[in-house]
């Protein structure tokens, strides 16, 4: 629950920390990470070790592939570089040299005398140092500069403790000044990490670009890509297009999706509509889930996917790589932009990979999202027996039929009725305060009809706003169930009823899972697919 004036401190993991500090001025309230070096400041001595630290990595024999490699690497090198003092260790003063500066001197000169021929210029780092150079630290110093030199070099900077943080949605910097996060829990935060000026800024976004490998220059000043943890980033360069300055957000995931069930527990929607999307996409209907931005509609879409029948083939296209699918037969495809020097024709396109997806045979076809053109080749795919499951930006089912038939997708209209469900998903204001993430309405589109040019569709549930409850509305009357699903299973008319107790059924095994405690993706997923081999959710004719 979220307070007005929070003074909390909760650790992110097993060196950092996180204090939430009210701020009576203004609405947002501060994040503060405290690092290992928050207590025990290693500034003085980061410069003399990373210039060691540059010798020592030029004369390696073999460059670290993988992080883990290089992280060993680099954690081996500053061991070989200080002395840790135990507690209540003295040193003896015959070991400690004269001074730093002239035995690192000596060092450097007989080194680049043997090995490389070139010249450097170290600084004193203001500590007690050995005969060998070695610098001397106590163990809270060292495994504060350990921690430094290894967010700094390999991991992500100034970032790090707040990829860290399992409870930030989204990351944002506007330009000079503090970087603005959303929480969970406390919502809308600003933390005392930012950047003082302009030539700080942009020197940091080139350098976070150069890292996830994708070069920002002023002729491609823009960039979105995926994070090493899987988070996607943004990022803008320079004040031509951005009047305030280079910018950069990020957008976090959970490296394990969340499952359908924990999307249960946060109250978006409940057991009865999860059965009921579980009937309706083990029988191949399509879906848009739709909604606005930030407002959950990849983690819904992602969480559905363990209700795919696990024997199928399914082919994910996506511009940028966020979807996880728990199938084994699993085709992941990535959208390429052009101008990284591979030549003009190096750009494959998500309506590329659409095409080529339909010569995979594939048996359900995810799409991160549908933008443009490649949304009359996913509509095509529907027409020849492929479902397709993707995202799409719409507030209602209204302005989702006006987007999909305006520019640019120009879907015709007559196309529109291939897709069958629609799950409207908004962030919503509950009546108890504070905001949550809500399906407001499961949509099935029954039909167009070409004299009035209008559309038909009905809502099978209904977020009621006052008792923040869902009502099945479709019950009895479901143009899905009873005229697409039943009729596929060749359920005589006088009994297509009997298809809402399977959706009862499946329900309470929805329920009985949640109990037993199978909530995480992969563990809902094995239990799915072995509820399935034991026959439970044949639906008998």
């Amino acid at each position: 629950k979220s307070m007005e004036n929070p003074n909390v401190i909760y650790p992110v993991n097993d060196t950092t920390f996180v204090h939430i500090f009210p701020d009576q001025n203004d609405v947002r309230n501060w994040y503060i990470p405290i690092e290992p070096s928050f207590l025990h400041s290693v500034k003085a001595i980061l410069p003399v070790i990373e210039e060691k630290l540059i010798d020592m990595i030029d004369v390696l024999d073999e460059e670290p592939v993988t992080e883990k490699a290089r992280i060993e690497v680099l954690r081996n090198f500053i061991q070989q570089l200080v002395y840790v003092q135990l507690p209540g260790e003295e040193t003896d003063k015959s070991l400690i040299a004269g001074g730093m500066e002239k035995d690192w001197k000596s060092r450097i000169k007989t080194f680049l005398t043997s090995e490389v021929g070139a010249s450097a210029k170290p600084q004193a780092s203001g500590h007690p140092t050995l005969a060998d150079g070695r610098i001397i630290l106590s163990q809270q110093e060292y495994k504060a500069l350990e921690y430094m030199i290894i967010r700094d070099k390999i991991e992500m900077g100034t970032l790090k403790p707040f990829l860290s943080d399992q409870y930030i949605e989204d990351i944002t910097c506007d330009g000079v000044g503090p970087i603005f996060i959303e929480h969970k829990i406390f919502k809308g935060l600003k933390s005392v990490v930012g950047f003082q000026d302009s030539k700080e800024l942009d020197t940091f976004v080139i350098k976070l670009a150069e890292r996830i490998k994708r070069p920002l220059t002023y002729r491609n000043p823009i960039v979105d890509a995926t994070l090493p943890d899987g988070s996607r980033i943004n990022i803008v360069y320079g004040t031509e297009i951005s009047k305030h300055g280079s910018n950069f957000t990020i957008r976090k995931v959970n490296e394990v999706p969340l499952s359908i069930l924990q999307v249960i527990e946060s109250g978006a929607c409940n057991y009865m509509m999860a059965a009921y999307l579980w009937v309706c996409l083990e029988y191949g209907m399509s879906m848009f889930v739709s909604g606005e931005t930030a407002s959950g509609k990849t983690t819904t879409l992602n969480a559905l996917t363990t209700f795919l029948p696990p024997e199928n083939k399914i082919v994910t296209i996506e511009d940028t790589p966020e979807l996880t699918v728990p199938h084994r037969n699993w085709t992941r495809e990535v959208a390429k932009a052009k101008g990284k020097g591979e030549g003009e024709g190096s750009e494959i396109t998500m309506f590329d990979l659409l095409k080529a997806a339909l010569r995979q045979r594939p048996n359900q076809i995810l799409v991160g999202e549908i933008r443009g053109v490649e949304g009359s080749v996913a509509f095509s795919a529907m027409q020849t027996g492929h479902p397709v499951m993707c995202t799409f930006h719409a507030a209602s089912v209204e302005k989702l039929i006006q987007r999909l038939c305006g520019d640019p997708i120009n879907i015709p209209k007559t196309y529109v009725d291939n897709l069958n469900l629609v799950i409207i998903q908004s962030a919503v204001k509950l009546p108890h305060g504070g905001t949550a993430r809500r399906m407001l309405s499961i949509n099935e589109l029954v039909g167009y009809d070409p004299e009035t040019q209008g559309f038909s569709f009905m809502a099978a549930f209904v977020w009621d706003p006052a008792t923040d409850s869902f009502t099945f509305t479709g019950r009895g009357s479901s143009f899905l169930l009873e005229n697409k699903i039943a009729t596929m299973l060749g359920i005589p008319e006088n009994r297509r009823a009997d298809i809402y107790d399977e959706v009862d059924k499946r329900a309470k095994i929805l329920e009985r899972l949640h109990k037993a405690g199978y909530t995480q993706f992969w563990d809902l997923f094995h239990m799915i697919t072995k509820i399935k081999k034991q026959g439970l959710l044949t639906i008998e004719v």
